[in-house]
């Protein structure tokens, strides 16, 4: 109903709501200062209507080694707790897969539900893990952007969850601003070279600022194998802890899982 004042020139209009943007799934995302690919990837895969992702940002080093890792700790329970307060979140998602393996899983967790308790949670590395096993993956290569100590602890992280890293290679770039701009061509390349063992089920690209959703398909086609990314298989698995079991081909063959 439109109402008008005693001048007749302010209206006040009824309304009535809907079941709003997020009405199948509320996802929050929380964000590394220095990424420059999660969110751009996301936006790709999380179009589904009736799923309405959230992202907030902390602070960290682009210098990306153990030690600095590390002190992300403190600072992931302050940026979920700006997500939406108040409102609900179904998933809530960790955007860093070093420091997952670093601070490791259960304390992520732990971090997270400080400020939203009892929360489903993933992590890149949680993802990765739980996508390789819907794959049936278990003999993997791994690509990374890291350090070496980094990925020997990743392929010993792995190991030691089930998932056999045969095959392991790097472009050793530790800055991660800048390992957000290795082009689609290197990532490719590697993909292929490391996949094509024989022995190898599966391919990892590890780190949430090395880009593959726009190729992942057209990779799977030429290399016959399943491959994943940090932020392509925690896209897939927050869409799952919330319900949302939507095949999408278009995004690879874990998105039909």
């Amino acid at each position: 109903m439109d109402t008008l004042d005693s001048n007749g020139n302010y209206h006040r209009f009824g309304f009535s709501f809907d079941k709003g943007i997020s009405h199948r799934a509320a996802i929050g995302l929380v964000v590394l200062a220095t990424d420059h690919t999660i969110e751009y990837e996301w936006r790709k895969m999380l179009t589904l209507d009736g799923v309405g992702f959230y992202e907030s940002r902390i602070v960290n080093s682009p210098d990306i080694r153990p030690e600095t890792l590390a002190q992300m700790d403190g600072l992931i329970a302050p940026g979920v707790t700006v997500i939406r307060p108040g409102e609900r979140l179904d998933v809530v998602a960790f955007g860093c897969t070093s420091a997952s393996m670093v601070l490791g899983e259960e304390k992520i967790f732990e971090r997270i539900r400080e400020a939203r308790p009892n929360v489903a949670c993933t992590t890149p590395i949680t993802a990765a893990r739980i996508g390789l096993n819907a794959l049936g993956a278990r003999r993997i290569a791994l690509l990374t952007p890291y350090v070496q100590k980094i990925n020997e602890s990743m392929r010993d992280y792995l190991g030691a969850r089930g998932v056999d890293v045969v095959q392991m290679g790097s472009f050793e770039h530790p800055n991660d601003n800048e390992v957000a701009r290795i082009d689609a061509a290197s990532v490719r390349e590697a993909v292929f070279a490391l996949g094509r063992h024989k022995e190898v089920d599966a391919v990892f690209v590890s780190c949430t600022s090395l880009r593959l959703v726009d190729d992942v398909e057209n990779i799977e086609k030429v290399l016959g194998k399943p491959v994943i990314s940090s932020n392509h298989a925690m896209a897939w698995h927050a869409l799952r802890l919330a319900g949302v079991n939507d095949r999408l081909p278009q995004f690879g063959k874990l998105f039909t899982v």
